[in-house]
């Protein structure tokens, strides 16, 4: 019997451990106190920086209960509480509940300037990424690192897993260079924010500055690269649920076209169309809609299309809705509608509406990514700080 008992012991005490639960950065709330015990703080935070496992509580509010020091936080896109439209102005503010001030790093102003972070010690980034190259969060990131860098502040990472985690799509050419494409990386990226913060330092990315950042991360608990992670707060207006997620890389460079992605519904990024029965049997009407988008595309105009809410796409990168939309338009004129120049900084590359214009197959353009592909895989793999699918 004894044999058989301690078998049995033995499959309990790894199903449990299997199932423990993943604990981002900010939820390693001892460690995250002691890194920030006596430092005057500044956030990067948004609507995602919650601890899921603590009662969902806001970061905010868990430090500065725990005692610590927060003197600004710092805004990025749609603002601190997420609220604001894609690429409305965030204005400085004060949170109401704390009384921190809230300074705004999106619009004109993408970076903190020397004044806002003299009277601080440390900046600490924590918001969920969704592991997309035009995800601005990154790009923010990266601004503040650059910052930090210059003016001698240390700067901490509150890592979160990569609910896209895949590498694909082409890599993004120096001359397109823009704040949906701050740095050398594939549509999807692979990497946590915390392994993307190492590999900016690491590749001197830093390039307004010959310095790097002071950089610390605490780690997540629980995930491993290839895990799936479903996101428990919507990490912008217009990304409500995992399918939004899964589909936002593949249906992003439609933003560049005259087509709709379902901005003005409650199914943003999960739905395609245009005002014209052609393009499919499925129908809906963007409207104003306060919490997603205010002045979507094709306000209170019919559209028609396809519907992708069920659709059973497992994620990573497709371009079998792109090349199926550019068919049924019959027009390299009316598809890109004068916005080729945005559809290339998009893609990172003019390449990419070249050999659709060329009527070259998914498979074909997929496979002229390979190479670039690869040598960024084998830079990736130095800063990887979790088992690697």
């Amino acid at each position: 019997m004894k044999p058989i008992i301690l078998f049995i012991l033995f499959c309990l005490a790894h199903t449990v451990l299997a199932e423990e639960p993943v604990r981002v950065g900010a939820e390693r709330i001892d460690v995250v106190m002691r890194l920030l015990e006596g430092k005057r703080v500044g956030l990067v935070v948004n609507q995602t920086s919650i601890l899921e496992n603590y009662g969902k509580q806001h970061l905010l509010d868990v430090l500065v209960e725990g005692g610590i020091d927060v003197r600004a936080i710092f805004a990025p896109e749609h603002g601190f509480r997420g609220t604001a439209d894609a690429g409305a102005e965030i204005e400085d503010s004060k949170d109401l509940r704390t009384g921190v001030p809230i300074i705004s790093i999106y619009g004109k102003h993408k970076k903190p300037t020397a004044e806002q972070l003299e009277d601080l010690d440390v900046v600490v980034f924590d918001i969920q990424d969704v592991g997309a190259r035009f995800f601005t969060y990154i790009s923010t990131m990266h601004y503040v690192m650059e910052a930090c860098a210059e003016n001698g502040k240390q700067f901490l990472v509150l890592d979160r897993p990569n609910p896209n985690d895949f590498v694909d799509g082409p890599v993004r050419k120096p001359e397109l260079k823009s704040f949906v494409g701050m740095d050398a990386l594939p549509i999807l990226h692979g990497l946590t924010v915390g392994e993307l913060a190492w590999m900016i330092n690491g590749e001197g990315w830093l390039l307004d500055t010959p310095d790097t950042c002071r950089l610390h991360i605490v780690k997540v608990e629980n995930w491993k690269h290839g895990d799936p992670y479903w996101l428990p707060v919507k990490p912008s207006p217009n990304l409500p649920n995992d399918q939004a997620v899964r589909l936002y890389p593949s249906l992003c460079l439609f933003e560049a076209t005259p087509f709709s992605v379902g901005r003005g519904t409650y199914a943003p990024f999960q739905i395609i169309g245009y005002p014209d029965e052609k393009y499919g049997d499925f129908r809906f009407t963007p409207v104003s809609l306060p919490g997603f988008d205010t002045n979507p595309l094709h306000k209170d105009r019919t559209c028609y299309g396809v519907n992708l809410q069920e659709y059973p796409f497992e994620g990573g990168l497709t371009l079998r809705f792109l090349l199926d939309f550019y068919q049924k338009c019959g027009s390299d004129a009316a598809f890109f509608f004068k916005r080729a120049k945005w559809f290339d900084t998009l893609a990172g590359t003019e390449e990419l509406r070249r050999q659709i214009a060329e009527g070259m197959t998914e498979e074909e353009i997929k496979a002229s990514w390979q190479e670039e592909l690869e040598d960024y895989r084998e830079i990736r793999k130095k800063y990887l700080l979790y088992e690697d699918y």
